[in-house]
């Protein structure tokens, strides 16, 4: 899983901003990265934080993989 952008979005809405809006601040390849979930830079989010004046608790959320099952032998 690891970092959810979710909150960020949440965020923007509750400002009466868009994604679009972030333009301003941010690479068209940074906000699809942004919209996949995928890794961005701390600067980014320092970035985002300062453009929304939020913490990064507000854009972003961290969820933990699931650990990977290994299916249990039986012993004979």
């Amino acid at each position: 899983m690891g970092m959810k952008y979710y909150r960020l979005f949440d965020t923007l809405n509750r400002k009466d901003m868009k994604k679009s809006d972030l333009r301003k601040i941010l690479s068209p390849r940074t906000i699809a990265k942004l919209s996949k979930g995928e890794s961005i830079s701390g600067e980014t989010i320092e970035k985002i934080c300062s453009f929304l004046n939020c913490q990064p608790e507000n854009i972003m959320e961290y969820v933990p993989e699931e650990p990977e099952q290994v299916p249990h032998q039986s012993e004979k």
